[in-house]
């Protein structure tokens, strides 16, 4: 029998158990031992819960359990997570977490401590929620050399943006609907300004090259700004609007990573990923495009996530799980010599500067009062920036081929 805590019984927490209880037959044929939840750890009392005889309130008892192999951290934030992850794998305990924001802070020191101590530190679930990708990475995928991965990877964003669409309706109104719903967090800000998906294509990025892309580093955009006319337009020309999440090696060897507005046109592979749901595009060498689609968020699928996580500590107790993820950062190239096409709204005032400046500009016919749209030609993000300064513009989105 293997002995498993609990670390947090929120909503990922509290799904964990659950699916652990519920799916018992089938994960401990999976894991080849019976999994048994021994403690919860968590500040609060739960009366009536029918775990609560498993909570207590000191991690002291979890860490110094030596009947304790396996730990679901499901606290979220850095403090205490990263302490209590740290000194349970000091402690040769495998943790298993969907923490995407310690995941992205210190994830190749905890993997390295993990492998040290002949223990694990998996985090399928920080990216993605239920979807399956971190482990196509690490396994599927080794005999690859993934030069791209393309994302939607945040149902919040995701979910507002399609009902802009689908509706017609404003930024701030789906924004309250979708907070109504539970959708959203009373405090979107990680959500709507990218944050969320910045941290999870950093972990993505990372295994995808092997060495740290800091989250820190990357060109972060988000929704806010994103208006009814832009679907306007968007409509007009066959295309729509995602958060996209993306990271690529160019040829020349040049790396970028981004979370921006995307216009897609209905040709691409995330043009049908709606509401909240989440897809990831990996491009590799040889297999080419594959895809991964499921929900991006929610208590059981996350918990799901987790769970498959602690088979594969359990299966692997004592032996280490290869993870390629090194501590030395990757120096990523600057966004503005990224080259791509831009979508440019300007007032029909400056409908003659615009062609002149954009020379190549594919126009889009929309009834929008007032104003002029078209599409430009390829080029960088820093001769694009130049020409939209000497025109004035309204505001442009990216397009993605």
């Amino acid at each position: 029998m293997i002995q498993v805590a609990v670390m947090g019984y929120g909503t990922v927490g509290s799904g964990v158990v659950e699916v652990i209880e519920k799916n018992k037959e089938e994960i401990n044929k999976k894991s080849g031992e019976d999994i048994e939840i021994k403690y919860i750890l968590d500040l609060r009392e739960f009366p009536g819960d029918p775990y609560e005889n498993k909570v207590v309130h000191d991690v002291e008892q979890i860490l110094n359990d030596q009947d304790v192999k396996i730990i679901c951290e499901t606290m979220g934030g850095i403090k205490p997570a990263y302490d209590f992850t740290k000194r349970a794998l000091l402690a040769g305990k495998s943790v298993c977490t969907s923490n995407k924001e310690l995941v992205a802070t210190h994830g190749p020191e905890l993997i390295r401590i993990a492998h040290e101590n002949k223990c694990n530190y998996l985090f399928e679930a920080s990216v993605g929620g239920g979807i399956p990708i971190i482990r196509p990475l690490n396994y599927s995928l080794t005999a690859e050399k993934v030069d791209a991965i393309t994302g939607i990877l945040n149902g919040t964003t995701n979910y507002i943006l399609s009902k802009m669409e689908k509706e017609g309706a404003g930024f701030e109104e789906t924004l309250k609907e979708a907070q109504e719903k539970g959708y959203a967090e009373r405090n979107p800000e990680a959500d709507v300004e990218g944050y969320d998906a910045c941290r999870k294509i950093a972990i993505l990025s990372s295994l995808m090259c092997g060495k740290n892309v800091k989250y820190q580093d990357i060109y972060t955009e988000g929704i806010t700004k994103i208006t009814e006319a832009d679907f306007v337009y968007a409509h007009a020309c066959g295309k729509t609007i995602k958060l996209l999440a993306r990271s690529w090696e160019d040829k020349d060897g040049s790396f970028y990573a981004m979370v921006a507005p995307f216009m897609i046109s209905k040709t691409h592979p995330l043009f049908m990923v709606n509401g909240v749901f989440n897809a990831v595009c990996v491009h590799g060498n040889m297999l080419g495009d594959s895809m991964y689609y499921g929900r991006g968020a929610g208590k059981l699928p996350t918990a799901s996530a987790v769970v498959s996580d602690v088979v594969d500590c359990a299966r692997h107790i004592g032996k280490v799980i290869m993870c390629f993820w090194d501590a030395e950062d990757v120096a990523l190239t600057g966004i503005e010599e990224a080259k791509r096409r831009f979508f440019v709204r300007v007032s029909t005032e400056k409908e003659s500067k615009a062609l002149q400046v954009f020379e190549q500009a594919s126009v889009i016919e929309a009834d929008v009062p007032g104003e002029f749209a078209f599409i430009t030609e390829e080029m960088t993000e820093k001769e694009f920036n130049k020409k939209a300064e000497e025109t004035g513009i309204i505001s442009r989105i990216r397009i993605e081929e």
